[in-house]
């Protein structure tokens, strides 16, 4: 199958008016995988039209490689010349020619390459955002559907039982509340150990420059500075027996 018979497969549903098909029984299933088959099908267009872009790329290579034959053959050319050597530089004059004539192919075949990858790029964008329309349109059929069955659900509990469904809701409310009691006291107790356990002592020891990091910051910071003073009466002596 063509890219452009893909990209048409991609946006086949647009030609059925949803309702048609919602009412079928078995319509949205049958809209939902021609959905799924839209979409197969446009993202091995995508894949398709990653190798035309490899095309372009591949052309770009040649005509680079076909620019540096061609003036490197023309110093030879001229080389032949200088040394009277003009059979010699008439066969290079014939290698030159038809270089010329596969770079002018080869930037042709660039030239309608990138026309087709614009081409292909934007029918892909209107495929997806047809597409794209496709599922917002199932998604809504199918809340549709749910908020029908929840409908018909809810009527036929309150109708048949509507004291099991308070109660059901009172015990509901009930899980929550334990839930945020916990929640509550999961808070209270992180609290109280960052007040009262041995991390906060240690950060209070270590405030008062008492523990094993006290006092690490000015020794490390003297280290630096002792050995930077060394250096400098290093470079000093070098000089003065200079």
């Amino acid at each position: 199958m063509s890219i452009f018979n893909k990209i048409v497969t991609a946006v086949r549903g647009s030609v059925r008016e949803l309702g048609e098909t919602v009412m079928d029984a078995n319509g949205t299933r049958t809209y939902e995988q021609e959905i799924i088959d839209a979409r197969d099908a446009l993202n091995q267009a995508k894949q398709d039209l990653t190798l035309v872009m490899a095309k372009e790329m591949q052309a770009g290579r040649d005509i680079d490689r076909l620019v540096g034959e061609i003036a490197r053959y023309e110093n030879h050319a001229a080389a032949a010349l200088d040394k009277g050597e003009e059979k010699l530089a008439g066969e290079v004059a014939d290698r030159i020619v038809a270089l010329d004539s596969e770079l002018m192919e080869q930037r042709k075949a660039r030239t309608e390459f990138a026309a087709s990858i614009e081409r292909l790029k934007g029918l892909i964008t209107q495929a997806e955002t047809k597409l794209r329309e496709h599922e917002r349109e199932l998604v809504m059929t199918k809340t549709a559907e749910s908020v029908h069955r929840a409908t018909q659900s809810i009527s036929h509990s309150m109708g048949a039982g509507g004291s099991k469904l308070l109660s059901a809701k009172e015990s509901l409310d009930r899980i929550k509340q334990r839930q945020r009691d916990l929640a509550d006291q999961m808070t209270a107790a992180a609290a109280l150990e960052g007040e009262l356990g041995g991390q906060a002592l240690e950060r209070k020891l270590e405030a008062a420059g008492i523990g094993e990091n006290a006092g690490r910051r000015d020794e490390v910071l003297a280290r630096i500075t002792a050995r930077r003073d060394q250096s400098s009466r290093t470079a000093g002596s070098e000089v003065d027996d200079a």
